[in-house]
């Protein structure tokens, strides 16, 4: 009895011991470890910014989703009396729930009886239910099915489906953006997600006494584009429609706001569905208008007229001497078809898009003056945007220009641009001389409704006034029964514009391979206010600009100029000579004509 009292006294003594250890000497930290055992921190995702266009349409926008997740040690006693598995009822419980959960869940019965069956007390089920189906679910009553609050995500639509993907881009299943706006805008979409914390008991349910603590999520900023959901619809069907119908690989249009800047519609096609297309092969994910690059043609013949005239070199009636032929070092240039000699004017050399004539006032100045006039209207860098993906095409330092490409980039090939570069300069010219880079986020909103305008577009002038009218009125003669794009004209409206076909370079055969269509234009020419730029690639023969992208610039204008409320001035068009009589051109001392050298400024 001794011994035992011994014993029993020095037991209780290492319990007091330990009693006074725990409860007067290390009580905060064993108190400290006995709550982190209960806490459990879950992350209060943030949601992403809005993507909206000008008129408020929702282009981008996020979702919460849930995370269904099973006990299957629970789920086996659904419509039982029994607290626990019994091998007698469980198969027929499980699927009972299974019968009730399927639909909701999007799957079988006898893929979800599998899923349900087990040991298992953590089995996600779906990690892509919306509140809604989850309150379904709830409703249900399963024993052992819950949502996982610490897994709670958001999940992105696009509600425009293809009409604005190629633009507003897309976001990877990690949450992070993958291209377009959603890339280019990622630091004001995305928010700061919140934290809460809070304990639980043994089954995971919360305990109601007990400590918790929230920080809220902030939500990222809605950004608003400056883009017009009617024109971007009506520009992406009418591009889709046109690449089918001549067989085309690939187009882009751009619709701009000649004085702004402000990007009113970017198409791209192929285009690709974000809601479905992200991650399979084959997609394509980028915006053309952007990111290809493409010898422009024709259409650049205006920079080689704006530098000329600019420099004082010719002027609009200056006449001009074209042979069918041209030789320049080792090669003979011509145009687009046979023709006898013909004497034009520097307007009608434009009109007609003579390669040769072109090639002629390029030549009253020096290779180094193009080259500074081709840089001054954004060519050989970005816009400026800070797209991503966006190329700054190619333009090589006339200093290493071969013997003919002062005679190729003069009409537009030898140098490579981008839909967006093309359209600027084209945006230039009718917005008075002065270039402004492309504007395509117009303002965003904080979370709790303050908004923030983005400032308006940088300018420079690059031709005087009276230049760009005097190219801008030649530029009437191109969509003229006399010009290269009849089909462009749009009735009651006065209407600028110019038309490229150029050898395509195919940089997957590393050779030339068909075509570049193009039109540009902008509309009213005597008081511009938008610019439309039609670009389609490789389209079957015919494949001219006024033939391929004619048509689509006069669709696609006529809807802007309705849509825009935009009237016709009323005021019709300056009569200019195109054609000069032989005899008076060539006794004309400004004339110009192959042999005969000019002062190149």
């Amino acid at each position: 009895m001794r011994t035992l009292t011994v014993a029993v006294v020095f037991v209780l003594s290492i319990f007091g011991a330990q009693l006074v250890r725990l409860q007067g000497l290390d009580a905060h930290a064993v108190a400290a470890e006995a709550e982190s055992q209960r806490v459990a921190a879950q992350i209060l995702p943030a949601m992403r910014g809005q993507i909206l266009s000008a008129d408020g349409t929702v282009l981008a926008s996020s979702v919460v989703r849930e995370v269904v997740v099973a006990n299957q040690q629970a789920v086996c006693t659904y419509g039982t009396s029994r607290p626990t598995c019994d091998p007698a009822t469980s198969a027929d419980a499980v699927r009972a729930a299974a019968e009730e959960l399927a639909p909701l869940l999007g799957t079988s019965v006898d893929e979800l009886v599998t899923e349900l069956t087990g040991t298992s007390r953590y089995r996600i089920l779906s990690k892509d239910v919306t509140p809604l189906t989850w309150n379904r679910i709830a409703a249900l009553g399963i024993p052992g099915i819950a949502r996982d609050r610490r897994e709670t995500r958001s999940e992105r639509t696009y509600p425009q489906g293809q009409t604005t993907a190629a633009l507003v881009g897309y976001v990877l299943d990690d949450g992070k953006p993958g291209g377009g706006v959603e890339l280019m805008a990622d630091e004001q979409l995305q928010g700061t997600p919140g934290k809460q914390t809070y304990e639980e008991g043994a089954d995971g349910t919360a305990i109601p006494a007990g400590q918790s603590s929230v920080t809220p999520a902030v939500d990222g900023q809605d950004v608003r584009l400056t883009i017009n959901s009617s024109l971007q619809w009506y520009a992406q069907n009418a591009l889709a429609q046109r690449i089918q119908q001549t067989k085309a690989t690939s187009g882009t249009v751009v619709i701009m706001d000649a004085k702004s800047c402000d990007l009113l519609s970017v198409a791209s096609y192929p285009t690709f569905n974000p809601n479905t297309d992200v991650g399979k092969d084959g997609a394509q994910l980028d915006n053309k208008a952007f990111s290809d690059v493409f010898e422009p043609g024709s259409t650049a013949k205006i920079m080689t007229m704006a530098a000329a005239l600019q420099e004082g070199t010719v002027t609009p009636s200056t006449p001009v001497v074209i042979p069918n032929r041209l030789p320049r070092y080792d090669k003979s240039f011509k145009d687009s078809h046979e023709h006898p000699t013909e004497y034009r004017t520097v307007a009608g050399t434009l009109a007609e898009s003579s390669n040769i004539g072109t090639i002629l006032v390029s030549e009253t100045l020096k290779s180094s003056t193009l080259e500074r006039y081709f840089r001054k209207f954004g060519l050989g860098r970005t816009s400026g945007l800070g797209y991503p993906g966006e190329s700054g095409g190619i333009l090589t330092p006339s200093s290493k220009w071969s013997g003919t490409q002062q005679a190729t980039v003069a009409f537009g090939q030898g140098v490579s641009v981008t839909a967006v570069q093309d359209a600027s300069v084209f945006q230039t010219i009718a917005n008075g001389g002065v270039r402004c880079s492309p504007r395509l986020i117009d303002s965003v909103t904080d979370a709790d409704g303050t908004t923030h305008e983005m400032p308006a577009s940088p300018t420079k002038r690059v031709v005087s006034p009276r230049t760009a009218n005097d190219v801008s009125r030649m530029l009437e003669g191109v969509v003229s029964d006399e010009g290269t794009a009849p089909e462009a004209e749009v009735p009651g409206y006065r209407i600028a514009g110019k038309t490229g076909t150029a050898d395509f370079y195919d940089e997957t055969k590393r050779k030339y391979s068909g075509y570049t269509a193009s039109f540009i234009g902008y509309a009213p020419a005597d008081d511009p206010q938008i610019v439309v730029a039609v670009i389609v690639q490789k389209p079957r023969y015919p494949y001219f600009g006024g033939y391929v992208a004619g048509p689509v610039f006069k669709d696609i204008a006529t809807y802007a100029l309705q849509e825009l409320k935009i009237p016709p001035t009323g005021r019709k068009s300056p009569k200019l000579t195109l054609e000069v009589d032989p005899e008076k051109a060539l006794a004309d001392p400004t004339l110009l004509r192959d042999g005969v050298e000019h002062s190149r400024r």
